[in-house]
C-alpha cells in the first residue's frame, strides 16, 4: 500500500507536457485556414460550371463570392485521383499560406471532406498573362514599360521564393498561364502544385515523375527529372523571351519552318537580326529590350552552371553597367 501511494503521488506531481509556441502557431495557423465545405460548395453553386474559371491537369478553378463578406475569392477543386493524403496536403498549405509577398497570389485556406481537397486564393481581376501576351487583340494593351513591370514583378518573386523566404521553394511550373495580372497589370504567380519545398542548404531534388509543360521544361528535368532552383531559371527565361517576342514557345511555328522558339531567338541573335525577335508593337526603349533579351538567353541555356542565379538577375535589370556574360 505504502509503494502504490508513492506511485499515485510522483504521478500526479509529474508535469505536464508543454506545447512549444511554434506548436501552438501551427495548430492555430491551421484552424484560422480551414474552411467549411458547405459553405464553399453553396457558393460555388454546388460548383457549377457557370461559376467555372478554367480546368488544368490539377483540378477545376471557380470564381465565387464567399457568404460571409461578399469578397471574390478563387476556389481550386483538386483532382480526386491525386495521390496526395491529407496529412501531407495540410503540411503543405501550412507553409504556402505563410508565403507574403505582393508579386505571389494568395492562399487564402482549405477545405477537406472525405476525396474532396480545396484551395482557396485571392480572386485576381485581368486572368493570366498568356491571354494577353498571345492573343491578336489583347497584346496589343501590353507596352513596354507594362511588359518590363511584368518581368521584374516574377523576378521578384522568385527571388523570394528561391532565396527570402524561411525554406527554398522551386516553383517547377513557371509559365505564362500561370502568372495572373492584377487590375493594375501586376504580376502574381500562382499555382504551387508541382512546388517544391527545400531546406535551405539543399540544392536539387530529383524525380522519376516528369510533370510539367513542354517549352519551359529545362532540358536536365525533361530529360532526368533532376530539378534545382536553375530549373525555374530556365523557365523565367522562356517566360522573357515569351512577352518580348510575343511567341509562345510550346507551339511556336516560323511560317513554313517548324521550330522552337529559344530556337529562333537564338539563331537571330547569332546572326545579328535581333528585330525579327521583337513584337513589332515595341517600338520604343530598344536598348532595354535587347538587354532583357541577353538576359533572356544567359537563362536558358544549356548548362545548368552557365545559368545565372535569380539574385544576379536582379542586379543584371539594375544595373545596366553591368556588363553582361556572353551566352551559350
Amino acid at each position: 500500500m505504502l509503494l502504490s501511494g508513492i506511485c499515485i503521488f510522483l504521478r500526479v506531481k509529474q508535469p505536464r507536457v508543454k506545447l512549444d509556441d511554434d506548436t501552438l502557431e501551427e495548430i492555430s495557423l491551421m484552424e484560422s485556414l480551414q474552411y467549411d465545405f458547405e459553405d464553399i460548395r453553396s457558393a460555388t453553386d454546388d460548383f457549377s460550371d457557370e461559376n467555372k474559371l478554367g480546368q488544368g491537369g490539377f483540378g477545376v478553378v471557380y470564381k465565387v463570392s464567399y457568404i460571409y463578406n461578399g469578397r471574390y475569392i478563387t476556389v481550386k477543386r483538386l483532382s480526386k485521383s491525386s495521390e496526395q493524403g491529407d496529412r501531407e496536403f495540410k503540411n503543405e498549405v501550412t507553409l504556402v499560406a505563410q508565403l507574403q509577398h505582393r508579386n505571389l497570389v494568395r492562399l487564402l485556406g482549405f477545405c477537406l471532406k472525405g476525396e474532396e481537397k480545396l484551395l482557396i486564393y485571392e480572386y485576381i481581376p485581368n486572368t493570366t498573362l498568356d491571354h494577353f501576351i498571345f492573343d491578336p487583340t489583347n497584346h496589343g494593351i501590353l507596352d513596354w514599360e507594362t511588359r518590363y513591370k511584368i518581368i521584374g514583378g516574377i523576378v521578384l518573386s522568385l527571388l523570394y521564393l528561391h532565396e527570402d523566404s524561411r525554406l527554398r521553394i522551386i516553383h517547377r511550373d513557371l509559365k505564362a498561364s500561370n502568372i495572373l495580372l492584377d487590375e493594375d497589370m501586376n504580376p502574381k504567380i500562382a499555382d504551387f502544385g508541382m512546388a517544391r519545398l527545400f531546406v535551405m542548404d539543399e540544392t536539387q531534388g530529383d524525380t522519376k515523375t516528369i510533370i510539367g509543360t513542354y517549352g519551359y521544361m529545362a532540358p536536365e528535368y525533361a530529360s532526368h527529372g533532376r530539378f534545382s532552383v536553375k530549373s525555374d531559371v530556365f523557365s523565367f527565361g522562356v517566360l522573357v523571351l515569351e512577352i518580348i517576342s510575343g511567341k509562345k514557345s510550346g507551339s511556336f511555328q516560323n511560317g513554313e519552318n517548324e521550330d522552337d522558339l529559344l530556337s529562333y531567338v537564338w539563331r537571330n541573335w547569332r546572326d545579328d537580326t535581333i528585330p525579327n525577335i521583337i513584337d513589332p508593337l515595341l517600338t520604343s526603349s530598344r536598348y532595354d529590350i535587347i538587354r532583357c533579351i541577353h538576359i533572356g538567353l544567359l537563362c536558358v541555356q544549356e548548362n545548368v552552371n552557365d545559368r545565372p542565379t535569380m539574385t544576379s538577375v536582379v542586379s543584371m535589370l539594375n544595373s545596366h553597367s553591368l556588363t553582361l556574360s556572353t551566352p551559350s
